[in-house]
C-alpha cells in the first residue's frame, strides 16, 4: 500500500502540489494525467523523494516519513523508503558505457552487492521478460527509443521493487515504438506489479492502469477507473481536458 497524505510541495513561491491524498493498492496501477504542469511529474519523484514533500507524509509498505518544513529529512530514511521503488525516466538514461545487460547488473551489483553470476542471471531473466533479450550485448546507442526505454525498464525491475515509477515513459518515442513499451508495461500490469505512472499518452492509461488521477494545478480534480474518467468525466474542469485530447474516442476505453 503507497499512502500519500497532505502532500504539499513548493519550490519557493511556485505552489505545485496542494494538499494531495491517494491510496494506492498493492497490485494495482495508477495513471497521472493532466495538463503540463499540473503536477503529476512532481508527485511522482515526491513517492521516492527525488522531490522532497515540503509537508504531508508519505507510507510506502512499512516505512513512513512525516514531512515539516524546515526539517530535513535524514537520509537512511530516504534510502529505506527509496529502495522500495524502481524509476523509469522519459529519456531512458542508460549508461552509454554499458551493455544492455550490464545496464541491468548494475544496481545488483554495486548497491545490493550481488556476485557477478547471480546479477546476470537476473538480468537475463529481465531482458526475457521485456523482450531484449536477444540484445544482451547491444551497446544503448546501437538500440532503437523503443528498446532502449524497455532495457531500461528491466533495470528498474532489477532489485524487485516494491512499486514501479514511469514518469512519461512513451513520451520520447513515435507511436509504433511506444507501442513496444506499452505491451511491455501491459504485461506487467497482469502480472501484477504495483505501478504509478505519469502520462499524456490517453492509449497507455486506458491499457494498463485501474485508476486515473487528474491532476490540475497541483489539486486531484477528480479519480476514478480509466473509462469512467476518459468517457464520462464528472468534472467540469476534467471535461475540458479530455475535450481538448485529438480524438479521444480512438483509444481502447
Amino acid at each position: 500500500m503507497i499512502e500519500l497524505e497532505h502532500i504539499e510541495k513548493r519550490f519557493g513561491d511556485n505552489h505545485v502540489l496542494r494538499d494531495v491524498s491517494l491510496q494506492l493498492a498493492e497490485g494495482s496501477v495508477t495513471a497521472l494525467v493532466g495538463p503540463s504542469g499540473g503536477g503529476k511529474s512532481t508527485l511522482l519523484r515526491c513517492i521516492n523523494l527525488l522531490e522532497i514533500p515540503t509537508s504531508g507524509s508519505i507510507r510506502l509498505g512499512t516505512e513512513k516519513i512525516d514531512f515539516v518544513p524546515g526539517k530535513p529529512v535524514g537520509w537512511d530514511a530516504i534510502q529505506k523508503l527509496r529502495r522500495q521503488t524502481g524509476m523509469v525516466f522519459q529519456n531512458f538514461q542508460l549508461f552509454p558505457h554499458q551493455t544492455a545487460i550490464g545496464n541491468v547488473m548494475e544496481g545488483l551489483i554495486t548497491v545490493l552487492k550481488w556476485p557477478a553470476d547471480k546479477a546476470r542471471a537476473r538480468a537475463m531473466e529481465l531482458l526475457e521478460k521485456v523482450g531484449m533479450a536477444h540484445k544482451a550485448d547491444a551497446w544503448p546507442a546501437t538500440l532503437s527509443g523503443g528498446q532502449q526505454q524497455r532495457v531500461a525498464i528491466a533495470r528498474a525491475l532489477a532489485p524487485s521493487p516494491r512499486v514501479l515509477l514511469c514518469d512519461e515513459p512513451t513520451s520520447a518515442l513515435d507511436p509504433e515504438l511506444a507501442e513496444e513499451v506499452v505491451e511491455v508495461l501491459s504485461r506487467l500490469a497482469r502480472e501484477g506489479t504495483t505501478m504509478v505512472m505519469a502520462t499524456h499518452d490517453l492509449r497507455l492509461a486506458s491499457r494498463v492502469a485501474d485508476t486515473v488521477v487528474f491532476l490540475d494545478g497541483g489539486v486531484v480534480v477528480e479519480q476514478g477507473g480509466p473509462r469512467g474518467i476518459f468517457s464520462t468525466p464528472q468534472q467540469e474542469r476534467t471535461k475540458k481536458f479530455i475535450a481538448s485530447l485529438s480524438a479521444p474516442h480512438s483509444y481502447d476505453i
